[in-house]
């Protein structure tokens, strides 16, 4: 079963609370994703150490060929 916008924000918001979340249906298929998670605790950190962050926050929701998640393209960045 697919994820909802909703349940990614979720999962994300958990881990990362005071953080700016914009979550989007790429193929309006729920199953291709873009999410932008701005926060402060990327600060200082590479882009692939940030992006490891937020992936794990998903809780193995993308994990192998039947995972809920199905692809989501990630940006992170701390706030201006």
């Amino acid at each position: 079963m697919a994820m909802e916008a909703q349940d990614i924000e979720d999962l994300i918001r958990a881990r990362f609370p005071e953080a700016k979340i914009t979550i989007t249906d790429l193929a309006g298929d729920g199953n291709h994703w873009a999410a932008e998670v701005i926060d402060e605790s990327f600060r200082g950190l590479n882009r692939v150490q940030a992006q490891r962050m937020v992936y794990a926050s998903l809780q193995g929701k993308m994990d192998g060929a039947h995972g809920e998640l199905h692809a989501l393209a990630l940006t992170t960045k701390v706030p201006d």
